[in-house]
Order: structure tokens, then C-alpha cells, then sequence
């Protein structure tokens, strides 16, 4: 008859994980900074272009009134067009002003303020748009066009 060896077997400890690890945890917390240090700087800027469209829309929209507004003057002028109802009103991201009103010129001005704050923007009676603000880390200041992307890109 055979002899049976008892083996000796000795007891295995099988560790669970409950949880991540430091390392884990680290690596994760990297990730998300870059991808927070991309996204965040982006969509800030995306914000900014969304509210300068609004000066952009009210600018060119006034522009067509002004000259609705000085074709029912008698006599021919300007003067007075930011009292008439189709003058932009101000809003939480642009005032609104005009000047150099005469019988045959003015100049409509936005003026960033908020969030927008630093951006000015124009249109004359010629439609002539000009961009004489930017904001801090924006070029194209000066441009005779309207200034839309931090890199000085315009809407003419």
C-alpha cells in the first residue's frame, strides 16, 4: 500500500483591493490638470467671442436704422439718433454711444464692459468697422475690421 505524504500547504493570503492607490490617484489628478489646463482656457475664450457677437449684431443693426432714422429727419441729420427707438440699448456686456452726429456722418461706438471689458468696437455711416479696444492677451486693436479671436482674426 501506498503511503500518503501529508503537504504541508501553506495558507494563501488573498488581498482584496478596497481602494485606488496613491500612485492610481496621482496619475488621474495629472491627467485631469492638463486637460483642465487646455479646456479651461479655451472655453473662457469661446465665452468672450459668444458675447462679442452681440455688440457686432447690435452695431450692424443700428447702422441700418441710422440711415432709416436720417432719411425721416427734415432736415437731413444724425443728430439725436441715440435717442430713437432703434438705437441699441445698453446691456450687461456693451454700452452703446453716439457720436460725431452731423447731417452726413456719425460713428456708433460699443464699449465692453464685465466680463467684455477693454473691448470697443465702431461702425460709421459708411459701415466702416473698427476695432479701437482689445482686451489684455488680444491682438488687433486698431484693425478696420471687427476683432473675433484673440489671434486679431476679424469680421469685416
Amino acid at each position: 500500500m501506498r503511503t500518503q505524504r501529508a503537504f504541508s500547504v501553506k495558507p494563501t493570503i488573498l488581498w482584496r483591493q478596497l481602494g485606488f492607490t496613491l500612485l492610481e490617484v496621482m496619475i488621474a489628478m495629472v491627467i485631469i490638470a492638463i486637460l483642465a489646463g487646455i479646456a479651461v482656457p479655451a472655453y473662457t475664450d469661446y465665452v468672450t467671442r459668444s458675447r462679442l457677437t452681440e455688440a457686432f449684431s447690435a452695431l450692424s443693426v443700428a447702422n441700418s436704422s441710422a440711415e432709416k432714422y436720417w432719411s425721416n429727419q427734415s432736415p437731413r441729420t444724425f443728430a439725436n439718433f441715440n435717442a430713437a427707438s432703434d438705437f441699441p440699448p445698453n446691456t450687461t456686456n456693451f454700452t452703446y454711444a453716439l457720436t460725431g452726429a452731423t447731417a452726413s456722418a456719425y460713428t456708433i461706438t460699443a464699449t465692453g464692459i464685465g466680463p467684455v471689458a477693454g473691448f470697443v468696437f465702431t461702425i460709421n455711416q459708411d459701415g466702416v468697422r473698427t476695432t479701437t479696444g482689445v482686451k489684455a492677451g488680444w491682438s488687433g486693436a486698431g484693425s478696420n475690421c471687427w476683432v473675433i479671436k484673440s489671434s486679431g482674426d476679424c469680421v469685416k
